[in-house]
């Protein structure tokens, strides 16, 4: 064996060793410390250098820069929700009117652009890994709150990519199950429409369009869209979907308890008896 080879065993050996070595180091600090600790980013840095394409050190460094670009904050709002969480504490002011209380976390720009960088930079050399993807969008969400543009329109080219129907998913190192995508999907629209704003509302309808024209055999997307009228006191406009979506699955409950709903809300006591009446066969 030429003596070249046998250097180029033991770098790689020696390259391994020192990837496992700062990895135990990082999930010593992060334990102790959190994920922003000190001394957290001098072990990522020095991780890089010997394995710049390790997915836990990617994942390490953009969690350091996005965990160090907030700070938590209590702020005051008249609704009994916010951002689809519940107050902290309610408290009564000089009129007797319930305030309620949330905590709320506030970015550090320079610091959140860079966390972005650092989950491009894992989607670029992992691309098929969807837990870097959603990594990406729960950060614009988180950022964004009540206005998901920026989430909105990267989840429409994640879907979009998915939808061509050749791509094969990770999930971590693993394959994603079958329909793990849309279910994801699906919860992308909660996310959405439990945020509460106008805006977001808005995000949920057009996000849950995007997906039924995609997969328009899962009936859920097709839900949403009567449940986004609901809300917004269309009732009439609600039916005309719920009625679609039990036309291809008559024993979907979802469809059938919300239109329900929207019959109550019409008063229209025909229709109540109609959905009752199907509900009660399901039962």
């Amino acid at each position: 064996m030429c003596a070249a080879f046998v250097l180029l065993i033991h770098f790689m050996a020696s390259a391994q060793t020192d990837s496992e070595r700062y990895e135990q180091r990082y999930d010593m600090l992060v334990s102790r410390l959190g994920a922003a600790g000190i001394g957290v980013e001098t072990v990522l840095d020095n991780w890089a250098k010997v394995d710049s394409t390790n997915a836990k050190m990617l994942f390490g460094r953009f969690s350091y820069y996005f965990t160090k670009a907030q700070t938590s904050e209590v702020v005051s709002k008249p609704n009994k929700r916010y951002l689809g969480m519940e107050p902290l504490i309610t408290l009564k002011d000089s009129l007797g009117n319930d305030v309620y209380y949330y905590q709320h976390n506030v970015f550090d720009d320079e610091l959140y652009g860079r966390a972005i960088k650092e989950a491009d930079k894992a989607i670029s050399l992992h691309p098929d890994r969807l837990d870097f993807r959603f990594m990406k969008a729960n950060a614009y969400i988180a950022y964004e709150k009540e206005s998901p543009d920026m989430a909105l329109a990267y989840l429409f080219s994640l879907i979009d990519e998915d939808g061509k129907g050749k791509k094969v998913w990770l999930y971590g190192e693993e394959p994603a199950e079958p329909g793990f995508f849309e279910e994801s999907m699906q919860e992308y629209c909660y996310s959405f429409y439990s945020i509460g704003s106008e805006t977001s509302r808005e995000a949920f309808r057009r996000i849950s369009e995007k997906l039924l024209g995609i997969y328009p055999a899962n009936p859920e997307f097709a839900c949403n869209i009567g449940s986004y009228y609901l809300v917004n006191h269309e009732y009439k406009t609600a039916l005309k979907h719920y009625d679609k979506v039990l036309k291809k699955h008559p024993g979907n409950m979802t469809a059938l308890q919300n239109a329900l709903l929207a019959a109550k809300r019409l008063k229209n006591a025909k229709l109540e008896k109609k959905y009752q009446a199907m509900i009660q066969k399901q039962n």
